[in-house]
C-alpha cells in the first residue's frame, strides 16, 4: 500500500517538475502558444487526479484488511467456543455411558410375606397337627 502512495507521489512530482520546466523553456524561447506548458499542467492536473484516486483506493484496502482480520478473529473464536462446546459434550457422553447403569437396576429385593407383616412369624402348627391358616397379605 505504501509503496503505491510513494510511487503516486513520484508520479505527481515528476508531472509537476515537467510542466514547470516546459514552461521555462516555452517562457525563454519567446514562443507566443502555450500549448505545451498547457499539456504540462494538464497533464500534471491529471497525474494529481490519478495519486489520489489510488491513495483513496489504498485507504478502502487499508479499511478492507482490517475488517477482514476482524471477521478472521470472529470465525477464529466461534470455532474455538464450538471445539470447547463439542469437548463438553464428549465427556458428557462418555460420562453417561460409562456411570448410567452402577448395578442398581438389578438390585431387587424379595421380601417374604411376614416380613411384610409386621415382622412375626407364622405360628407354629397346633399339637393336633392341622396348622392355622395364613392370614392374608396386606395391602398398600
Amino acid at each position: 500500500m505504501e509503496g503505491l502512495i510513494r510511487k503516486s507521489s513520484k508520479l505527481v512530482t515528476l508531472a509537476a517538475g515537467a510542466a514547470l520546466a516546459l514552461s521555462f523553456v516555452a517562457a525563454g524561447c519567446g514562443s507566443s502558444s502555450p500549448d505545451p506548458a498547457e499539456r504540462a499542467v494538464n497533464a500534471a492536473n491529471r497525474a494529481d487526479q490519478a495519486a489520489s484516486r489510488a491513495e483513496a483506493a489504498a485507504s478502502k484496502s487499508q479499511q478492507s484488511a482490517a475488517q477482514a482480520q476482524a471477521a478472521a478473529s470472529r470465525v477464529e473464536q466461534a470455532a474455538s467456543d464450538a471445539k470447547a462446546a463439542a469437548d463438553r459434550a464428549e465427556a458428557i457422553a462418555a460420562k453417561t455411558m460409562a456411570g448410567g447403569h452402577k448395578g442398581g437396576a438389578h438390585h431387587r429385593r424379595h421380601k417374604k410375606a411376614e416380613s411384610s407383616e409386621g415382622g412375626a412369624a407364622a405360628p407354629a402348627p397346633a399339637e393336633g397337627g392341622a396348622a392355622a391358616p395364613a392370614p392374608a397379605p396386606a395391602t398398600p
